[in-house]
Order: structure tokens, then sequence, then C-alpha cells
């Protein structure tokens, strides 16, 4: 795909002038893969080798310090090429996996260049000429893209996304209230070596028992976070945006309506920061157009889509981020009625922040498109 980086119609190729030999052999779409040896990078390169091979080149690009480097994917090592603007020559298709700054700078870059963007960061969700995609719920989204980029969304979203989208498709959602329980590596690898750090000090303590003692213990060591992650939870996440909301509670609502098509949608969040690695949670309060049902709920949520309906409290079986992470579905349990709405459902819900939150979302889109191709 040709597509000019600012506003335009969507044109096909007309030639495959400039596309790489692997690729023009295969007829197969190239791919480049920006950011391959960051956190998220590297789930994608396992997903890349663990999904369908519908690619033709895989290019490897990281920052200039990485260049050089072979990384496994597909069963072979590939070497890292360094970001420049040559790097997209001859590709079709570019995942983004890079702080919002650099995907500011470089995706459209790529899109002049004739790939197509999706992008990981959070530069580009709300760009009205920017469709924000989850393959389970808008994937018609992926097919118009003016400036030739489509986002994916945050990770906190896209642990609820799914599993809500199936239940909106059947009921209509017209309210939502969700409490976060997002684990330290939405903060990055900062935030895992700062849980780890921690830990180690807590660890075999009776800490925790009287006021401020956590907090002696780990003394400046919060890494990212304004207070000790260890043996607490943070309610923050993000940064500060007006009227002391979070930039976390914020990319909730606005994404949350901005992929299911309601603008207008009263949405509530509060974030929390858990001593969790990986895997986020959610509980979620959802309220519809009309009377709803568990029954019809449930069977709802075990059909769609990416979906894993584990509920059964009375077995002790409910998600948990210990059993959820490493896997790509959302995992929904607690599913009830609520008690006071006949209009309203209470879910808890659990997401791989790094794998569907992050580089699987990624890999559907860029699935999608390829496809077109």
């Amino acid at each position: 795909m040709t597509v000019p980086p600012y506003g335009g119609p969507v044109r096909r190729r007309t030639t495959k002038t400039g596309q790489s030999a692997l690729a023009a052999k295969t007829g197969r779409p190239a791919l480049a893969v920006v950011g391959a040896t960051g956190a998220v990078g590297t789930v994608m390169l396992q997903i890349l080798s663990q999904h369908a091979d519908i690619w033709g080149e895989i290019r490897l690009v990281a920052s200039p310090r990485s260049a050089g480097r072979k990384l496994s994917v597909r069963g072979e090592q590939v070497e890292v090429v360094a970001l420049t603007e040559e790097v997209f020559d001859g590709i079709d298709v570019a995942m983004f996996d890079v702080p919002d700054e650099v995907a500011e700078r470089w995706a459209p870059v790529a899109a002049a260049k004739g790939a197509v963007v999706v992008d990981n960061s959070g530069a580009f969700r709300m760009d009205p000429e920017v469709p924000l995609v989850v393959p389970e719920v808008n994937p018609h989204a992926a097919r118009v893209r003016p400036r030739g980029i489509v986002a994916n969304p945050n990770c906190t979203t896209l642990s609820m996304i799914v599993a809500l989208g199936a239940l909106h498709a059947e009921f209509g959602l017209r309210e939502l209230v969700v409490s976060s329980y997002q684990a330290v590596s939405g903060a990055g690898q900062r935030g895992v070596d700062t849980l780890r750090q921690q830990l180690k000090l807590v660890a075999g303590t009776e800490l925790g028992t009287t006021p401020g003692d956590v907090r002696r213990a780990v003394g400046d060591n919060t890494g990212p976070f304004p207070e000790p992650v260890a043996l607490n939870v943070v309610p923050w996440a993000g940064s500060l945006r007006e009227d002391g909301w979070s930039s976390e509670e914020m990319k909730v609502r606005d994404e949350s309506r901005k992929i299911l098509g309601l603008p207008n949608l009263p949405v509530a969040v509060t974030c929390v920061r858990v001593p969790v690695v990986t895997t986020h949670s959610l509980t979620v309060h959802a309220r519809f157009q009309g009377e709803v049902t568990v029954n019809r709920a449930r069977e709802i949520l075990a059909t769609a889509p990416g979906v894993v309906l584990f509920d059964n409290p009375a077995a002790g079986e409910f998600p948990t981020p210990a059993d959820v992470v490493g896997t790509d579905p959302t995992w929904v349990g607690r599913v009830r009625r609520t008690l006071d709405d006949p209009t309203a459902l209470e879910l808890f819900v659990c997401g791989d922040n790094l794998r569907k939150g992050a580089a699987l979302n990624t890999a559907q889109i860029a699935e999608l498109v390829a496809a077109e191709l």
C-alpha cells in the first residue's frame, strides 16, 4: 500500500519497485519490527514465530546501539539494523514498539515510504485520522487509514475491551465503571526491576505491620512509582491530568469510546498499580440499554473470539494473573448481575499486558493489513 502521510485517499501499489528481493520472490508482504529489542518487541518475535508464517522478509529495527545484534525469529537468526529512513525501503507493513516521541518522528516517515504503520505507542491513538483497532471488536476500522497509520490501544484498555465489545454487541453498553489492578511491567523493564529489588528487601521480614516500615526499608528505591509497590498497592498509574485524573485513566475512557464507537459513553476509571510482574486485572461494572441475564452473558463470553470464560467460584475458579500470564485471551470470571440494577453486570477480567495488551494485538492488526496486500 502507498498512503500519503497526512490525508488523501488510500491507493494500491501499481509496481513492486523497491520491494525487498525476498518479498518479491515469495509474493508475501515484507514486515519491519521497529523496537525489536525491547520488552514488547521480544514478545512480538515470539508471536511471529508462533503464528502462521504469512510474511516474506522480516526486518528487525532498533536504535543504533542495538544494531548488529542477532535475534531469533521463525527459527532463524536475524541481524538488527539501525533505525534510518532507508530501513523502510521495500517494506509493506511496519510495526512500531517504541516510545511516543520515536513513533511521532518515524511513523510518518515509514508511511511516506509506502508502508502501513501499526503503532503500539500512544502517539496517534486519539488522532481522528488514525483508526484505533482491536481485531475482535472493530476490524473494519483498519481499512480506513488516511495517514497510513493504524494505532494499537493501551494495554489496560486491551485487557478488557474484547470481552466488553462482545457484550456491547448484544446488549448495547451505556455506562462503564472500571478499577484496574495493573502489573509493574506496564511501566517497562524499570518497573519490573524495581519490584524485584523491593521484594528482596522485604522478603523474610515482618515488614508491613507498622506505619511506614515498608517505606523505610525501600528508601528512595521506588523506581517509576510514587510509592513502594512491594507489600503495597499504589492508586496511581501514568502522569497527572486535569482535575486529579491520571493519563492511564483517561486512556481507558477515551480509547473505549473510540473503539466501541460510543463518543459520549459515561466512563469512570481508577487505575491501581499492584505487585504483579505481568498481567493486568480489572473489575468492570457495565450498564446496558436493557435488562440482562447472567446466563446470556455467559453464553456470549463463552463463544466470543479471544475470550476465555473461567467462572466457577464455588470451585475456586476465576482468573488470576498467576494463571493468565503468558496466554493470549482475555480471561473473564465473577460474572454477576448487579444486585440493585437489572441492566448491569459485574465482571473480573485478566489479560497479559505484554501479549494481547501490546504485541499480540499489534500482530493481529498487521495480519489484517497483510490480508489486503
